[in-house]
C-alpha cells in the first residue's frame, strides 16, 4: 500500500523521525489522561488550516484559492506528539492528518488502528474520555474531512488482496469506528448509555444487565418503563435515559433490505452484487427470522468467501459495509426467532454458526472443519452422543469466536488498561455487540436440554447458567476461593486456596485447584501437572467467573468428575461424605520417593547424546536426555545431535567451598534440609519451616548462579561442543535444558519446573546458562511442587541437556492417548507456530485423531504471537494470523506414522514394563519432523479411582435416541 491522501502534514514526520524523550510510565500516562479531561482542548493545542503546499495558516486564514482547498482541524499538543514517539501511543487521533500507512501501522501490529477503535469506545462510556470538555472545542476535527479520509483510505487499503485475506477480521471490524459514510456504531452507544445510567443510578442495573446481555426490541418499552416507575430519578439521569431510548429506537428500526444496493453501486451486474439483488428479492420486508436469518447467514459468508474476485478497493469497501449491515440484521432478529423443536434448535445455531464465521470470528478454514458437526441432521433421530458432540462443537465456535476478539485487540487493550481500567471493557462490548453472543444463548439453550436428557448436571454455587462450566481434570479440593480478574501473572498464589483465573500464570505455583476461562489447550505444562497431580481444573465463560466473583473469600468445596461434572458449594452445603474426603490427608499417603539407589556420580565428563539411552535416566541423566538418546537412536534422522551434562558434573561443582561459609554448596543444602527436620521435631508451623527453607534457597540459588565453573570442565565442553554439534562454542545458538532425576517418574511428571535456556549464542551466556539451569530447582517454584508431592524433595539432581536450536515453523505437543474422547487408541495433539509451541498454555490448534483415520478440530490457534529463533541468539516475537492451520494434512499423516513406531517399538526398544500413553514434544521445519523429548503420560490414578468422584459422575446411555420433532 503505497499511495497516500493528498495531504501529508509535518507534525506526522516529526512523529516519524523524532527520536522523543525516554519511554514514559504508566503514572504519567494516568496523569495525562486525567489532565486531558479536564482541558478544553483535551489533547489538542491549537487550531489550523493545513494547505495542499505544506504550509500552515491561523485559523481565519484559510489557504488560498491558488494553493488549492486545504483542511481545517486540531494540532496535538507537543507531548501527545513526544508520546507517539516514545511510547508508540496515540491520543485523540485526527484522520484526516494521519498518512495511511501509519495509521494501519502494519510493523506495530495494526496498533494505531485499534487504539482508534478503542479510544472511540472510551469515549462513548465516559463521557468523551480525554474529549470529555475537548468534545466541545469546535473546529477540531471536521466530520466529513474525516469520512472522506476513511473511504479514500479504505479504497486504497482493500485494494491488497494479501492484507484482506490475513487480516479479514480486524478491517471488518474497524469499518464500525473509524467513519467512512458518516454512520456511527449505535450498538456500542446504546451499551455505553446503558452502563453510564447504571453507574449513576444503580437502580438501573437489571436492566443494563439485559441490554447488554440478551437484547431485543422490547427493552425499548421497558426502559420507558423504568422511566414511568422512577419519578424521583434525577434530572441528569431522566435525561440520559431519554437519549438511550432514541438510541434504541434507532437501533432497532427496521433495516430495509432494499436499501443494501443503492443505484450508484460499483456491484451492479457482478456475481456477489447479483446475489444481494437476488437476496433483496427473496426477502421483502416482514419475513419471518426462520426465514430470514439463514438466507442472510449464507450470504455473509458468500461475500466473505467472494471478496477477493472483485478487485477494486471502493467495490470492496461496498461489500464489507453491506456485511455489517447484514450482520446487523441477524443480531436483530436472532431474538425473534423462538424454535420450538430440537431440530429447528439446531438449524437456528448452524446458521448462527454460519454467519460468525461470514462475519470473520471464525476462519474459513475453520468453518469447514465443523460444518458437518454442526448441521442437523436428516434422519428423525439423534442419539445423546451424537447431540453431545453438536453441543460440543458449538461451544467450541462461541469460544473461538470470543477469543478472536481477545487475540485480535487483547495487546493493545492491555497496554492501555494499565493506565486506564476502563480499556478492559473493551473486548466484552465487542464480544457482546456480535453474533457470538446469540450464538452463546443457543449453546447455553441447547446444554440445558441436554442435562435433562442426560443428567449431565452441573452444581455450580447458584450461577445461572452452568451449561458453559466443563471440568478439565478429575479431582477434589476444599479451599478459600481467589477469583482473579484481569491478568494473573502478579498472583500470590497459595496450595491451600482455589483460584478461578482469566488465564492461567505461566509458572503457576501449586494450588488446591483451578478454573479459567482461557483454557489453553489440553497438554500444556499447567494442564498436565494439573491432570497429573489430581488438582480439580474446569473451564468457564466470562460470565461465570464475573458471577463467581461474589463468592471470592469464602470456603467452598470443589470437584471435578470423570466425566466432567462440575460441583463448587460452600463449606456449609458440604455433605458427610464430603467432608469425610478431607478426614486424612490423601495426598500425604500418596507421596512419592525420588529413586537415588542407582544414581551415578563418578561420570564428571561431558557425554554425546549418541552415548546415552533411556537406561541411562535417573542414572547418569535425566529422563530428558536418556530419551532423546533413545530416540537418536531409533529415529536418527528426526534427532539433533547433542552434548549432556550428566549428575556427576553438577555434584563436582557443588564439593566446592561456598563464598561466605565454612562449608561446600552440598553442605549448605544438606544442612538446611537437616534444620528443617528439627524445626519440626520441635513443634514450629510447617509455614514456618517453609519460609526458612525458602530463605536458605534464595542464597543457594543466587550463590551457584556465580558458582566458578572448573577448568577442565570448560575446556572439555569447549572441545565437544565442536566435536559434536560442529562448530566453536558461540558459533551455533543452543537450548540448554534442565533434567533433573524427580522428572517424568512412574507417578510425578514434574513438566515445566525447571529452566530452559533458550536459543543462547555467545560462549560467556551458554556457561552462565549452565549455572542457571543448575540453580532453578531450587527456586520456590519448583521447590514447593516437590515439596507438596515428593518424600525426599532434597535428594533433587540436575543434568543438563545441550541441543543446537530449531528454528522450527511450528511445534507442540502428541500424547498417544484420547485426552478429550478417553479413547486409547486415539491421539490428542496440539501445535502453535513457531518454537515452544502449546507447553506453555497457548491457545493452541489441537486435534483428536481418531483411530479410525478421522481428524476432529477440537480449537484453533488463538495465540496472537509466536516465538521464533534467531541465528543471533536469543528469541523474538512475531505476529499470527489465523487464515489457515498450523498443522497441513502430510503433517498429520507424519504425526500419525510417529506414533504408531512410538507405541510398537520403544517399549521394545527400551525393555521397558511401561505400557501406558507417551507425551511427546516435536516440530516441524519445511515439512520435516523434529523430536525433542519423550516422557510418559502421567495421569493420577487416586482421582480417576475415587468413589465419590464416581458417584458425582453421571451415567450417560449415549445410544439413546431422541426425536428431531421433540418440544425444546
Amino acid at each position: 500500500m503505497h499511495k497516500h491522501f493528498f495531504l501529508l502534514l509535518c507534525f506526522v514526520a516529526t512523529v516519524v523521525s523524532g527520536q522523543g524523550p525516554g519511554v514514559k510510565d504508566n503514572g504519567y500516562l494516568k496523569d495525562r489522561v486525567s489532565l486531558y479531561r479536564k482541558d478544553i482542548r483535551g489533547p489538542y493545542r491549537d487550531i489550523r488550516w493545513f494547505c495542499k503546499d505544506g504550509t500552515i495558516r491561523q485559523p481565519k486564514d484559510p489557504c488560498p484559492e491558488e494553493i488549492g482547498p486545504g483542511l481545517q482541524h486540531a494540532r496535538y499538543k507537543e507531548e501527545v506528539i513526544s508520546l507517539g514517539a516514545s511510547n508508540h501511543i496515540y491520543f485523540g487521533q485526527i484522520l484526516s492528518a494521519t498518512n495511511f500507512d501509519e495509521f494501519w501501522d502494519a510493523s506495530n501490529d495494526h496498533s494505531r488502528i485499534q487504539q482508534y477503535q478503542l479510544e472511540q469506545y472510551l469515549q462513548s462510556v465516559d463521557n468523551g474520555w480525554i474529549m470529555q470538555k475537548g468534545q466541545f472545542y469546535r473546529g477540531a476535527i471536521q466530520a466529513e474531512d474525516e469520512a472522506a479520509w476513511g473511504i479514500a483510505f479504505y479504497s486504497d487499503l482493500l485494494e491488497n488482496d494479501d492484507l484482506l485475506k490475513t487480516n479479514y477480521f480486524l478491517v471488518r471490524q474497524s469499518l464500525k469506528s473509524v467513519p467512512h459514510h458518516g454512520d456511527g456504531n449505535l450498538g456500542q452507544v446504546m451499551r455505553s448509555q446503558s452502563k453510564v445510567i447504571s453507574e449513576e443510578y444503580p437502580a438501573f442495573m437489571d436492566l443494563r444487565i439485559k441490554i447488554h446481555g440478551r437484547p431485543e426490541a422490547s427493552d425499548i418499552r421497558s426502559v420507558k418503563g423504568f422511566l414511568q416507575l422512577h419519578p424521583q430519578v434525577p434530572q441528569e439521569a431522566a435525561a440520559r435515559l431519554k437519549e438511550l431510548v432514541a438510541t434504541m429506537e434507532e437501533f432497532y428500526k427496521p433495516v430495509t433490505v432494499g436499501g443494501l444496493l443503492p443505484a450508484q453501486t460499483l456491484l451492479k451486474d457482478t456475481p456477489l452484487g447479483n446475489s444481494i439483488a437476488a437476496y433483496i428479492a427473496n426477502n421483502p420486508s416482514g419475513s419471518a427470522p426462520a426465514t430470514l436469518i439463514p438466507q442472510t447467514a449464507q450470504l455473509l459468508l458468500d461475500i466473505r468467501e467472494g471478496i477477493l474476485a472483485e478487485k477494486r478497493g471502493a467495490a470492496r469497501l461496498q461489500l464489507l459495509d453491506i456485511s455489517i449491515i447484514l450482520e446487523d440484521i441477524i443480531f436483530k432478529n436472532a431474538s425473534a426467532w423462538d424454535p420450538e423443536t430440537l431440530k429447528e434448535q439446531l438449524s437456528k445455531m448452524c446458521n448462527l454458526g454460519l454467519a460468525t464465521a461470514g462475519s470473520g470470528y471464525l476462519e474459513l478454514w475453520e468453518w469447514e472443519r465443523i460444518q458437518s458437526s454442526l448441521n442437523p441432521p436428516e434422519n428423525k433421530y439423534i442419539t445423546l452422543e451424537e447431540l453431545t458432540k453438536v453441543l460440543e462443537t458449538a461451544r467450541g465456535a462461541v469460544e473461538w469466536s470470543a477469543a478472536m476478539v481477545k487475540a485480535t485487540y487483547g495487546k493493545t487493550v492491555s497496554i492501555y488498561s494499565a493506565f486506564e481500567p476502563l480499556a478492559y471493557g473493551f473486548i466484552d462490548d465487542r464480544i457482546r455487540g456480535s453474533l457470538t453472543l446469540p450464538l452463546g444463548h443457543m449453546v447455553s439453550e441447547l446444554g440445558e436440554y441436554m442435562a435433562k436428557e442426560s443428567a449431565l448436571t452441573n452444581k455450580v454455587m447458584d450461577l445461572p447458567n452452568q451449561t458453559t462450566v466443563r471440568g478439565l481434570n478429575a479431582g477434589y479440593a476444599l479451599g478459600e476461593l481467589v477469583v482473579v480478574d484481569g491478568s494473573s501473572e502478579e498472583t500470590e498464589v497459595s496450595s491451600d486456596k482455589i483460584y478461578i483465573f482469566r488465564r492461567a500464570p505461566s509458572d503457576l505455583k501449586p494450588v488446591a485447584g483451578i478454573a479459567t476461562v482461557a483454557e489453553g489447550n489440553l497438554v500444556s505444562h499447567v494442564q498436565l501437572l494439573a491432570r497429573n497431580l489430581g488438582i480439580p481444573n474446569a473451564a468457564l465463560s466470562d460470565d461465570n467467573l464475573q458471577d463467581m466473583k461474589k463468592y471470592h473469600g469464602q470456603k467452598v468445596f470443589y470437584a471435578v468428575s470423570n466425566k466432567g461434572n462440575v460441583v463448587i458449594k460452600s463449606e456449609a452445603r458440604m455433605t458427610s461424605a464430603e467432608r469425610n474426603l478431607f478426614l486424612v490427608k490423601e495426598r500425604s499417603s500418596s507421596k512419592i520417593s525420588v529413586p537415588v539407589d542407582k544414581i551415578r556420580l563418578d561420570q564428571n565428563m561431558v557425554l554425546n547424546l549418541r552415548d546415552v539411552d533411556s537406561g541411562d535416566s535417573g542414572n547418569l541423566c535425566g529422563p530428558k536426555a536418556a530419551n532423546l538418546g533413545q530416540l537418536k537412536k531409533m529415529f536418527p534422522d528426526m534427532v539433533v545431535e547433542g552434548l549432556v551434562i550428566p549428575f556427576g558434573v553438577f555434584r563436582d561443582h557443588m564439593g566446592q567451598r561456598m563464598p561466605g561459609e565454612e562449608r561446600s554448596y552440598w553442605e549448605y543444602l544438606t544442612n538446611m534440609f537437616t534444620e528443617a527436620d528439627k524445626m519440626r521435631s520441635d513443634g514450629i508451623s510447617e509455614l514456618e519451616v517453609e519460609n526458612y527453607q525458602l530463605r536458605q534457597l534464595e542464597i543457594l540459588r543466587e550463590a551457584i548462579r556465580k558458582m566458578p565453573l572448573q577448568k577442565n570442565f570448560v575446556d572439555r565442553i569447549d572441545q565437544d561442543f565442536k566435536a559434536i554439534l560442529g562448530a566453536d562454542m558461540g558459533k551455533i545458538p543452543v537450548f540448554l535444558r534442565s533434567d533433573t532425576n524427580m522428572e517424568d517418574l512412574k507417578d510425578f511428571t514434574g513438566a515445566g519446573l525447571n529452566l530452559t535456556v533458550f536459543n543462547v549464542l555467545e560462549k560467556e551466556k551458554i556457561l552462565e546458562g549452565i549455572r542457571a539451569v543448575w540453580a532453578s530447582p531450587y527456586t520456590e517454584r519448583s521447590f514447593k511442587w516437590r515439596q507438596k508431592y515428593l518424600l525426599n524433595p532434597e535428594n533433587v539432581y540436575p543434568s543438563i541437556l545441550i541441543i543446537p536450536s530449531v528454528d522450527v515453523d511450528y511445534s507442540g505437543v502428541l500424547i498417544t492417548k484420547g485426552i478429550n474422547s478417553g479413547k486409547e487408541g486415539d491421539l490428542t495433539v496440539a501445535f502453535s507456530r513457531g518454537a515452544g509451541g502449546a507447553v506453555d498454555g497457548q491457545e493452541a490448534e489441537t486435534y483428536t485423531l481418531g483411530e479410525k483415520g478421522d481428524n476432529r478440530l477440537l480449537a484453533p490457534a488463538r495465540e496472537a504471537y509466536y516465538t521464533v529463533l534467531p541465528v543471533s541468539g536469543g528469541t523474538a516475537r512475531k505476529a499470527s494470523t489465523f487464515e489457515s492451520p498450523v498443522l497441513k494434512s502430510t503433517n498429520m499423516k507424519a504425526i500419525r506414522k510417529l506414533a504408531k513406531t512410538v507405541r510398537e517399538t520403544l517399549p521394545k526398544a527400551t525393555g521397558d514394563t511401561y505400557r501406558g500413553a507417551y507425551d511427546v514434544e516435536l516440530g516441524f521445519k519445511n515439512d520435516q519432523l523434529w523430536l525433542f523429548q519423550i516422557r510418559p503420560f502421567v495421569e493420577n490414578k487416586n482421582a480417576s479411582a475415587s468413589e465419590y468422584l464416581s458417584s458425582i459422575t453421571s451415567k450417560i446411555n449415549a445410544g439413546r435416541r431422541i426425536a428431531m420433532t421433540s418440544k425444546i
